[in-house]
């Protein structure tokens, strides 16, 4: 089992070195296809145009749109030339509120999706669409880059965020690529259930799972020393100088995650190292 599709999308030409570094680095790691998906976004929104002029300014948006689409394109592909790899690029345009349909129709025939951190300065509102539509609707796994970290898509050391969820289940399921990589696979659980069926070897299950698979897997059970699940995750794969963090995405609800937050916005945000994720 190995990674042979890989998927990235770009949205925006200042983006396209930094972007297309991680995902050249990770399909070369793996001697996997790249495919990259160019989208001009266009964000016009016809109730702010006067009567009578709005067919004109919607297609002046749509060629612009067009226009960064193609603009996108030429710099990735003089970037993938460059590379070596087996790779293709397609070129689109998308409305901001239509980006789910298009990511999501290539990431589901992708073994993975590498995309930029969705928040911090000057990042765009598609961003954060590009990844929920490869997470919900593409049912891909997802490696998030932070906007500053150094990729090793073969890391030594990996930490798993486990807590029984069938998200963080499906994350390790889709990373055992990376995990068989690994000299050691940390399986971090935080605050157990006194009362829940594996108290007594909190996961344990998952570890036998792992080893079966030739994964060399070790357990640390923490406790919740502060207010965030996230903030403990962060601050341990700091500790331990794990490379890469894998764990389930959106347990709650989107909405209530953009709301009230959750370990995955808040991971999302602040960043250590590369996360993948799943839902």
């Amino acid at each position: 089992m190995t990674f042979q599709s890989i998927l990235t999308t770009l949205t925006d030409k200042s983006e396209v070195r930094p972007i297309l570094d991680h995902a050249t680095t990770v399909a070369e790691s793996y001697r996997a296809h790249l495919d990259v998906l160019c989208l001009g976004v266009d964000r016009s929104n016809l109730g702010y145009y006067y009567e009578g002029a709005s067919a004109v300014a919607l297609q002046e948006s749509i060629d612009r749109a067009r226009a960064d689409a193609e603009a996108i394109e030429q710099a990735a592909a003089a970037v993938l030339t460059a590379s070596g790899l087996r790779y293709g690029t397609d070129a689109e345009v998308a409305q901001l509120a239509d980006i789910g349909r298009h990511v999501a129709e290539r990431a589901r025939f992708s073994d993975l999706v590498v995309l930029p951190q969705p928040y911090g300065t000057d990042k765009g509102a598609e961003l954060e669409a590009v990844l929920e539509a490869a997470l919900f609707d593409g049912r891909a796994p997802v490696l998030v880059m932070p906007t500053t970290g150094k990729l090793v898509a073969k890391p030594k050391r990996v930490m798993v965020a486990w807590n029984e969820s069938t998200e963080a289940l499906s994350a390790v399921r889709a990373a055992l690529p990376i995990l068989k990589h690994a000299e050691t696979t940390q399986i971090v659980v935080i605050d157990p259930p006194v009362h829940g069926r594996n108290r007594s070897d909190p996961g344990g299950l998952l570890a036998q799972f792992l080893t079966r698979h030739g994964v060399h897997a070790e357990i640390d059970v923490l406790s919740k020393t502060m207010p965030r699940v996230s903030d403990i995750i962060k601050r341990h794969a700091t500790d331990s100088a794990a490379e890469m963090i894998v764990m389930g995405a959106y347990g709650h609800s989107r909405f209530r995650e953009a709301i009230l937050g959750g370990a995955t916005r808040n991971m999302l945000e602040e960043m250590p190292v590369p996360v993948f994720m799943a839902h």
